[in-house]
C-alpha cells in the first residue's frame, strides 16, 4: 500500500493575487484540515503515507515555506519525495498570469532533466533527504521523464495514470496498467485504478472514489494478491477549492480510508518508498469491476460535494 499525498502550492491562488502567507495557508492548511491535520490522522492510525512536495514555487517566493512543510513532514515520521509542475519556472510577482507550460511532456528531454535535477536540489535545500521517487504534476509524464530520472538516481515513479492516458499521462506502457513494472531504469508503480462503468477508468483518489468504493478497491486488490496498491490525496484536497472551509465529504473519505487501513493493516500494510520493499513486477492486475450501484451512489455524493461542500465560506 502506497498512500500518496501531492503537496504543492496551488497556482490558482498565486494566479488571484494573494499574499505569499495566505497562499500557503490555502494550499498546505486550509480550513483546519491541511497536513497537519492528515499528520494527525496517520499518526493516530499507525500509517505511512509519501508526501510528494513540489519545491518549484521557491523560484519565487524562497525556501522558507518549505523547510516548513519538509520539517513538519519530517518530524512526524513521514516521508518527504519528489513532485514537479513545471509552469512555476516562468511565475512572476508582478505579472501573476505569467506562467510557463504546466505539462512536463511540453518540454523537450534536456529541459525535462534541467527542472528535475533542480526541483531535486530546491527540495535537499528545504530538508528532505535525497529523493528517490517522483509523481509528475498532472500526471504528465513520458519516457524522456523516466530516462531523466533514472539518469538523476531515482529508484521509482509513480506518475502513470490510465484515466488520463495518453494525456497528458503519456508514460509508454497500457492504459489499464496497475501492477509495478521495470521500465525505462526505474520501477513504475501506477496509480491505481477501477472501472466505473464499463471501459471507462477512474483512479484511485479520495476526491475520486465514496468510501465504499475504496473499501471494495481495496478487497479486490487483496482478494487477487496485486502488488501493490497506489492511492492519491492531495495536501489541499479535504477542504473547498477556495480553501477556506473543509469538505466534509472529502474530509470524511480519507478519515474512513485511514480508518480501513488501519484494520486491513495485517494484510494491506502501508509502505514508504524509502523502505524499498520487496514488489512483485510485471503482474497483469486487473482494476475492479464495474458496479451500477456503488457508481450512482458517488455521483449523488459528488453532487452534495460540488453543490454544498465547495461553496466558500
Amino acid at each position: 500500500m502506497f498512500l500518496t499525498i501531492d503537496t504543492e502550492l496551488m497556482w490558482r491562488h498565486h494566479a488571484a493575487g494573494l499574499a505569499a502567507d495566505a497562499i500557503y495557508a490555502r494550499s498546505i492548511e486550509p480550513a483546519g484540515v491541511g497536513i497537519g491535520y492528515q499528520l494527525g490522522r496517520l499518526n493516530a492510525h499507525g500509517l505511512k503515507a509519501t508526501f510528494f512536495v513540489d519545491p518549484m514555487p521557491a523560484r519565487l517566493y524562497g525556501l522558507e515555506p518549505f523547510k516548513r512543510l519538509v520539517g513538519a513532514i519530517v518530524d512526524a515520521g513521514q516521508e518527504v519525495q519528489l513532485h514537479l509542475h513545471p509552469n512555476w519556472t516562468g511565475a512572476s510577482g508582478a505579472d501573476r498570469a505569467a506562467a510557463a507550460s504546466f505539462e512536463l511532456i511540453d518540454y523537450d528531454p534536456a529541459a525535462q532533466g534541467a527542472m528535475l535535477a533542480e526541483a531535486r536540489d530546491w527540495l535537499e535545500r528545504a530538508g528532505a533527504p535525497r529523493p528517490i521517487a517522483f509523481r509528475a504534476g498532472s500526471y504528465s509524464a513520458d519516457d524522456a521523464t523516466l530516462d531523466a530520472l533514472a539518469a538523476l538516481g531515482f529508484a521509482y515513479d509513480s506518475s502513470h495514470n490510465g484515466s488520463e492516458h495518453p494525456w497528458p499521462s503519456a508514460i509508454g506502457l497500457p492504459r489499464d496498467r496497475i501492477a509495478p513494472v521495470a521500465h525505462r531504469g526505474l520501477i513504475e508503480l501506477p496509480v491505481t485504478l477501477i472501472e466505473d462503468r464499463a471501459g471507462n477508468l477512474r483512479h484511485f483518489q479520495i476526491c475520486a472514489l465514496s468510501a465504499a468504493e475504496m473499501r471494495a478497491a481495496l478487497a479486490h486488490a487483496e482478494a487477487n494478491d496485486h502488488a501493490a496498491v497506489v492511492i492519491v490525496s492531495h495536501g489541499f484536497e479535504l477542504a473547498n477549492r477556495a480553501g477556506t472551509r473543509a469538505n466534509r465529504v472529502h474530509r470524511s473519505r480519507f478519515d474512513s480510508l485511514c480508518a480501513l487501513l488501519a484494520e486491513r493493516r495485517a494484510a494491506l500494510p502501508t509502505q514508504h518508498f524509502a523502505d524499498r520493499p520487496v514488489l512483485t513486477l510485471g503482474q497483469h492486475d486487473r482494476p475492479l469491476g464495474p458496479s451500477t450501484l456503488r457508481t450512482r451512489l458517488r455521483q449523488a455524493e459528488q453532487l452534495w460535494s460540488n453543490w454544498v461542500e465547495e461553496r466558500a465560506a
